[in-house]
């Protein structure tokens, strides 16, 4: 592998992001990938690229094959004086690229894009029943330092 690129994400991507996301044990049983596109995924991304504190990224290599998504949120809140949260989420590499360290260049990005828009932090969630993306969220610096919680609905 060689050099690989970062750029926001364009409608003609909505498939290979999509079929990222259903591509693993978890999102198989929550994403619907098929072609055509269901239309909640074409309105979605509308929302989020009309939202400039939304950023669907896509990562490719040099000849311009969507091997990588993440998407970065910026949060404005009044605590820290009135600070700006990054979160990410979403974060996806086709199988065939995992283990070549793409992972770990994707959030060395998403670290230096939140520190340009001023935050003072990046977050993530992620799915407990995910040993390895946990492990690996810590070699790089993360802590669980909040017990996080939800609530579904459907």
């Amino acid at each position: 592998m060689n050099t690989i690129s970062f750029r926001k994400a364009t409608k003609s991507d909505l498939p290979s992001i999509i079929e990222m996301l259903a591509d693993d044990a978890l999102g198989s049983t929550r994403e619907d990938f098929r072609i055509p596109l269901p239309e909640a995924y074409q309105i979605a991304f509308e929302n989020i690229i009309g939202d400039n504190n939304q950023e669907l990224i896509v990562v490719e290599t040099e000849d311009s094959k969507i091997i990588g998504t993440l998407q970065l949120t910026f949060i404005q809140y009044l605590t820290y004086r009135g600070g700006i949260r990054s979160q990410i989420e979403a974060v996806r590499i086709k199988k065939e690229f995992r283990g070549k360290g793409i992972g770990k260049q994707m959030f060395q990005f998403a670290i230096e894009r939140a520190k340009e828009r001023g935050a003072h932090l990046l977050q993530l969630t992620t799915d407990k029943r995910r040993p390895e993306a946990i492990q690996f969220y810590e070699d790089l610096g993360f802590t669980a330092s909040h017990e996080g919680m939800k609530i579904h609905f459907k």
